[in-house]
This record gives structure tokens, sequence and C-alpha cells, in this order.
């Protein structure tokens, strides 16, 4: 015989829930908020972490939404970023509007990695990971080696980015470009896993075998999910580009695709302000060892070795003891009494 369940109690839960998802979304705005008003008081050399660590963000959500929604793991989003940045400097050195290239630089992305998933995709696990590694080491030769992406020098005096009479002249105006397109891609990823595919994709991260058996068209959803996600690089690549005014294949080494996963995993795979976080935590972590490992004395291979170092500190730390990561785990620090669910 079932206990019959106390009255209000649904309620209660119910009523839990709102006020925790208002609180989120306040938060959220908050955050957007004052992330947006400090591009206008950061000095040029806080203003160049703030780009590098949007642009990180912009690709960890794409390897958040790869590796916790999907269940694939990649370790070669670099080469994408690298493909949106080449795309973007070729165009535009190429005479046309910088504007467009920085457009192309998400949709040759996208094209890559449905030409490289193909064949790739067929694989899982470690196996997956990598031949996306090895895909990224062909990459990196292949544009150390041809012409027209200037070999190991790589292409410099990259044309600001422009649209009509306006272009972008000092870090500030990246900083707001980096800022709108870490917010789309947000945006874009929350639509996608509250829609019926985001849905099935989790279906899909838990179980292929059981996915395919509901009817769901597991190859077609994990090549889309791939190149959704290198498009992201690829964006972030192409803003890269412009920033810097130069890019070689130096700028896009393997250790950048370690990095990636390394903030997915650190923010709380799954999420999508959990690859924010992440991407944060690593990145100022990356610059505070970078200005550590460059004081007189210290060998010119002390930021390589710090970083990896670093790395494995932090992955041992979060698989230890935050496994589901950072965000998961300041959500229940937050939320210190778990709200009821309705039956």
């Amino acid at each position: 015989m079932s206990t019959p369940e106390r009255p209000g109690r649904r309620g209660a839960g119910a009523l839990t829930l709102a006020r925790w998802a208002g609180a989120r979304r306040a938060a959220g705005l908050l955050v957007a908020a004052v992330t947006l008003a400090l591009p206008a008081v950061l000095d040029d050399s806080a203003l160049a972490v703030y780009v590098l660590l949007g642009l990180a963000a912009m690709v960890t959500v794409g390897v958040s939404l790869l590796m916790g929604y999907a269940g694939q793991v990649s370790l070669g989003q670099g080469a994408f970023y690298g493909v949106g940045a080449y795309t973007a400097a070729l165009l535009a050195l190429g005479g046309l509007p910088p504007l467009l290239g920085l457009l192309a630089a998400p949709v040759a992305a996208a094209v890559a990695a449905l030409v490289v998933g193909l064949p790739l995709l067929r694989l899982r696990g470690h196996h997956l990971a990598f031949a996306t590694l090895a895909t990224q080491l062909i990459l990196l030769s292949l544009a150390g080696q041809l012409e027209i992406t200037g070999g190991d020098i790589g292409l410099q005096a990259i044309p600001q980015l422009s649209a009509g009479s306006w272009e972008a002249g000092g870090a500030s105006a990246y900083a707001y470009l980096t800022w709108a397109g870490l917010a789309l891609v947000m945006l874009v990823t929350r639509n996608v896993i509250t829609s019926r595919p985001g849905r099935a994709l989790r279906a899909l991260a838990t179980s292929e075998t059981a996915a395919a058996s509901s009817g769901i068209p597991v190859g077609r959803y994990k090549l889309v999910v791939f190149a959704l996600s290198a498009a992201f690089a690829g964006l972030a690549g192409g803003i890269y580009c412009f920033y810097t005014g130069y890019v070689a294949p130096g700028s896009f080494p393997v250790l950048i695709s370690i990095q990636y996963i390394v903030m997915a995993v650190v923010g709380g795979l799954g999420t999508i302000w959990g690859a924010v976080v992440g991407a944060a935590a690593i990145t100022l972590l990356v610059q505070g060892l970078d200005r550590l490992a460059n004081l007189p004395g210290l060998p010119s291979y002390a930021p390589s070795v710090l970083s990896y170092a670093a790395y494995a500190l932090v992955l041992i730390v979060v698989v230890l003891f935050l496994p589901n990561g950072l965000l998961p785990a300041l959500r229940r620090l937050l939320s210190r009494e778990h709200p009821a669910q309705p039956r």
C-alpha cells in the first residue's frame, strides 16, 4: 500500500525549482552585463587576456557539446580553430572584405569537419581521440609546407576586421566582438540541447546501440554535432587571425587541443556555463604560469613544462575531488538543500 503524499509537497518542490531557475537566470544576466562592461575599463594587457579567454570559451563550449552531450572525444579541435583562422586570413589577404572572411571561417571549419568526420566517426573512444589528434598533426604539417599558407613563416600583415566604413582599430573592439561571438555560440548551443535533437544526443551519449534501436540516426547526429563544434572553433579562429594579424602553424600546437579538453572537464562536461568557467579558470592559470616562467633565470622551456604540469595536476584534482567539474560542485554548494522532485 503506497504512502499518501503530503499536501503541498509537490507545489513546494515546483516553487523551489522555479526559484532556483530564476536565480540561475539572474546570475547569468549579471555575468553577461559585467563582462560586457569590462572592456571599457581594462588596459591593453588585460584586454588581450579577455579576448583569448573568450575565444577559448567559444571552442570549449563546442567541446563540451561534443563530449558531454554526444559522447564523442576529440583531440583535434585546434585543427578546426586553425582552419577558421587560415580561411579568414587568406580571404582577407586576397582582397575580399574581412567581414566575408570572418563569416566564411566557421563554414570552412564545419565543411572540413564533415569531410574528416565521415571516416573518423566510425571509430569510438580513444581510437577516435587519437585519430582526431592525427588529423591536427597532418593539417599542421600541410600548413607548414604549402606556399599558399606561407609555410612555417605563416601569413602576416592580415588587415584589420572591417565592415563598410567601420574598422576594428583597437583591442576593445575585438573584446566586444569576442563577447558577441561567445554569446552567439552559447545561444545556439542552448537551443540545440533543449530541442528534440538535443534529447537524442543525450540518448546517444548514454548508449549508441539503444539510441539506434529507438530510431535515432546515430551516424547523422554524430556528424552534425561534430561539424557544429568545429564551426564554433572556426569562428574563434577567424576572430583570432584578425586580432593578432598573424597566423602560422605554431599558433595552433597540439597543446591547445589538450587545453580545450582540460577546460571542458574542469568546468563541467555537458554544461554551457561550465565550459565558460573552465575556460576562465585555465586561461587565468596559464597566464599566471607564463608570467612566472618568464622570470629571469628560468630556462626557455619553462612555460611548456609548467603548462603540462598544471594541466596534469588540475585534471587529477578535478577527477578525484570534483568529478563533475567546478560548476556542478558550485551549484551543489549554493543550493544546500536539494529541491523535492514532483512525482
